[in-house]
């Protein structure tokens, strides 16, 4: 389609000689029709940098669409970005930056840059960070999800710190024998915690991340939102460095 409508953009330049009207493709006879496909078809032929130099013009004010649309999505949502008072809150609670990621335990991404996620916030030291389960890849991850979620509900931001690492290290299926074991490694009492993954509280939260992940367009993991910024997907110049650029212009 961008392709069509730069050939047919510059085809009206190449066509001088016909009528007015003839630049209306639909009111062209077969003749002049005939004669606009051949002209444009021998110009790109001879200048193919023009449709490349057009389609990277057009890419660039999509992604710009984009940003801006995103922007605009951070600020309608910041409440239930920022405090939605369910989350796991780590890092600096009074940092300056607040950064947030929506996670997949069973997401392989997830899991190679978590230790930068977190690496990148201890070595900040100002940074607010705020976990969101979103699972997404099927049973397992849901099941990671819940028993994530419990963890918090049952035994406080420490104990969920230590589940969050083990379930990202976690390969085999989430079963609830594998939970139970998982949270006997972590020095935590599975009983409870396998009885509320299954209760409403734990529901809700699922429920209500789903729900901002998908007013917030948001079809992947990880996604990040720093400080008004939403990153879909790992940043290409790395967690720590993106930070760094985010406080630079901010």
């Amino acid at each position: 389609m961008t392709r069509l409508l730069t050939a047919a953009a510059l085809g009206a330049l190449l066509l001088p000689a016909l009528p007015a009207r003839s630049f209306d493709i639909g009111a062209m006879s077969d003749e002049e029709r005939a004669a606009f496909g051949q002209a444009v078809r021998d110009y790109l032929m001879e200048n193919p940098e023009v449709l490349v130099e057009s389609i990277t013009v057009l890419e660039a004010r999509q992604a710009e669409a984009g940003v801006q649309n995103d922007l605009a999505l951070v600020q309608a949502h910041r409440e239930a970005l920022f405090d939605d008072g369910h989350s796991w809150v780590g890092g600096n609670p009074d940092g300056d930056l607040t950064m947030v990621e929506f996670i997949d335990y069973r997401c392989g991404v997830c899991r190679q840059f978590a230790p930068e996620v977190f690496d990148a916030v201890e070595e900040d030291g100002n940074i607010r960070l705020i976990l969101k389960e979103l699972p997404i890849l099927g049973q397992d991850s849901e099941m990671s999800g819940r028993f994530a979620v419990a963890v918090l509900q049952e035994a406080g931001d420490e104990a969920y710190q230590r589940a969050h690492d083990a379930l990202m290290a976690l390969r085999g299926p989430a079963t609830i024998p594998a939970l139970e074991e998982l949270a006997r490694g972590i020095d935590l009492d599975p009983a409870p915690i396998i009885a509320r993954m299954t209760s409403e509280s734990v529901t809700d939260v699922l429920r209500s991340n789903r729900q901002l992940a998908e007013a917030m367009a948001i079809q992947g993991t990880p996604t990040f939102v720093i400080g008004d910024q939403m990153l879909r997907g790992v940043p290409r110049a790395g967690v720590a460095a993106t930070i760094a650029q985010i406080r630079e212009a901010g």
